[in-house]
């Protein structure tokens, strides 16, 4: 009988011999321009690669407005859409951490002297299944009509007073209803949610969500690129523009049509290049206990476990939801979970070498129909892929699940025996 073959070490895959220059990242650019083909004159992304810390390679291709000539670089900054969901959570884990609040912290405990009437329904709702979409929140504040709106590039109504005023509104309306279904009892996607996750954030320091996140994300990680809503100036193509969905229109950066409301913010609205991204891949990357060069930064490595702990399945009947993610990065089966900013699944080539690896992989979609991005993270094998694009979830969102993919195929570690 021939013994079963030893996984004893890991190496980069598509590469000669196997390595990694010490030094440049490798550059893809001719990687991206392939997946791009023709596209590459109506919008274009930009990608990096992680093996712990460190970009492993990099690159960008396609243009920063359909009809122009300017190229995309490694310098212009992407909407991240919904990937923000996760550095909302992270600012949360802070406090946590400060002992200011718990993961089962109630809404009845956090509201209760801001949201009068509260629906009785809400009030054992705990802030961990808020972050992990199963407390029974809408989708979008005002329903359905406004996801359509979204679609077509209309806006939703404004609102009144500062953005912190505008997420206590929010919370206000959507826990005096009834919830849309009977909360802990299954998955159901809401940016509601993290618009009350925000609110929580500014009720308990007094800092509006977006000091928050300058002062305790981008500063101590060094993004210097960071900020919110729609990168890009008027009439100039310094930066990438965003593209409209379906008829992939350059959308004016001030236009209303080029973004979602900015008190959104802490459920989607962060822009940066994908190089600053990459340093906050780059914490929850290390800080994941799986990795076997884990090492605790800005939180505790027990308090990363709680973020990216599996937990019940999406087993909602979200097939919108899960449509979009599947379309963006090609997983949404019924065993994926949500926790607090991140999708989490398996799969074989996530998978490490040591006894009790599962190659678990937080990953997750980002996109307000007018940008597109992705990331996959594989604590056990210290890896991971970001890529964004300047246009939205239609043949953007397939490119750009392309990419990912394409780099974890090259540059993903392979086992050798």
């Amino acid at each position: 009988m021939s013994e079963a073959p030893r996984f004893e070490t890991l190496s980069p895959a598509g590469l000669p011999d196997g390595k990694i220059e010490d030094n440049a990242p490798v550059n893809v650019d001719a990687i991206l321009q392939a997946i791009l083909g023709r596209g590459d004159k109506r919008f274009g992304m930009a990608a990096a690669v992680l093996r712990g810390e460190r970009i492993i390679a990099q690159g960008a291709a396609g243009v920063r407005k359909r009809g122009t000539a300017e190229r995309i670089t490694l310098d212009d900054r992407f909407h991240l859409g919904s990937c923000t969901k996760a550095m909302t959570a992270t600012l949360i884990a802070m406090l946590v951490e400060e002992g200011k609040l718990n993961w089962t912290t109630t809404l009845g405990e956090l509201f209760a002297d801001t949201v009068k009437p509260m629906h009785p329904a809400w009030e054992k709702v705990t802030l961990r299944q808020v972050l992990a979409h199963r407390a029974g929140l809408r989708f979008e504040p005002d329903g359905l009509a406004q996801v359509f709106g979204e679609l077509v590039g209309r806006p939703p109504r404004a609102r009144l007073g500062t953005l912190p005023q505008q997420r206590l509104e929010i919370a206000r309306q959507a826990l005096s209803r009834p919830p849309g279904i009977p909360p802990d009892t299954k998955y159901w996607y809401s940016n509601v949610g993290y618009v009350l996750a925000g609110a929580v954030l500014e009720q308990l320091t007094g800092r509006a969500w977006e000091e928050l996140m300058r002062e305790r994300l981008f500063q101590p990680l060094e993004i210097s690129t960071g900020g919110f809503g729609p990168p890009g100036t008027v009439n100039r193509t310094e930066q990438a523009w965003g593209h409209s969905p379906v008829l992939g229109k350059p959308l004016d950066p001030r236009s209303p049509a080029a973004e979602l409301p900015l008190f959104y913010g802490p459920a989607g609205l962060a822009h940066m290049t994908v190089t600053d991204w990459a340093k906050f891949i780059a914490l929850h990357l290390r800080g994941d206990p799986a990795n076997p060069h884990c090492q605790a930064a800005l939180l505790k490595l027990d308090t990363f476990a709680e973020m990216h702990a599996v937990a019940p399945a999406t087993t909602s009947k979200g097939w919108v939801t899960r449509g979009l993610n599947f379309l963006a990065t090609g997983d949404a089966a019924p065993a994926v979970t949500y926790s607090a900013g991140w999708l989490i699944s398996t799969a074989s080539w996530a998978r490490g070498t040591r006894p009790g690896d599962t190659g678990r992989r937080p990953w997750h979609a980002g996109s307000n129909g007018r940008w597109n991005c992705g990331v996959v993270i594989a604590p056990e094998i210290d890896f991971a892929v970001l890529a964004a694009c300047n246009r939205g979830i239609d043949i953007a969102a397939w490119k750009t699940r392309q990419a990912v993919k394409a780099l974890i195929r090259t540059f993903a570690p392979k086992r050798t025996s």
